[in-house]
């Protein structure tokens, strides 16, 4: 077994025993949805995400891509596509980082401290600097309409993805079935990340339907 390999199993397992849930797709630990909570005082505070991990063949010295499936309103997330557009997971990348390190820091850390001065939404963007308060009132608008209660209503592309590995959020009637797990906190390292410049994306991610 090579060196990447080894350290993807490592990585991926680490994930698998910690509390977040990870629904693996078709069985490939390169690829799976991970559950993300939004962090406290945010304006995305009992949000629910599922993000959408790809991890390459080269990790850990490539960054693996990550995307939003549901929507979220942020200036450095691209809306529909779920693009994520965060330095630390790209530029400046390191061996030394793992796949924790992204949900317990660096993407919180992107929640809490946005960049409007290098948006994926101009919109998010732009109303952040002219109206800091409208622009938590949409954020928080948006947790309520795509992050709430079963996830997958705003999230058809994941709703397929964990449906191909078996976890469907409803049975034969169409009607959702009742969460298995309660949202939990997480607690968040204070460690400051790098300033937003690249993108992070799927090239075969479809756009987000409302």
């Amino acid at each position: 077994m090579s060196n990447s390999k080894r350290r993807i199993e490592t990585d991926v397992m680490k994930l698998l025993m910690s509390d977040y849930q990870v629904s693996l797709i078709n069985d490939n630990i390169q690829e799976f949805n991970i559950q993300f909570y939004g962090p406290k005082d945010t304006p995305y505070a009992g949000g629910t995400w599922r993000v959408r991990v790809e991890i390459p063949d080269q990790y850990p010295y490539k960054s693996p891509s990550i995307g939003f499936t549901n929507r979220i309103y942020h200036p450095n997330i691209d809306e529909l596509s779920g693009s994520v557009c965060l330095d630390v997971i790209n530029q400046t990348w390191s061996p030394m980082f793992d796949m924790v390190n992204i949900f317990d820091t660096f993407l919180p850390q992107l929640l809490r401290y946005p960049n409007p001065t290098d948006p994926l939404n101009s919109d998010a963007a732009s109303l952040m600097i002219r109206d800091i308060e409208s622009y938590n009132k949409k954020a928080k608008e948006y947790v309520e309409k795509y992050a709430k209660g079963n996830i997958d209503k705003s999230s058809p592309k994941g709703k397929e993805a964990d449906e191909s590995s078996g976890n469907k959020d409803e049975n034969r009637d169409g009607v959702p079935n009742k969460p298995s797990e309660e949202e939990s906190d997480i607690e968040m390292d204070s460690v400051e990340v790098s300033s937003v410049s690249s993108i992070s994306s799927f090239s075969d991610q479809e756009d987000l339907s409302e």
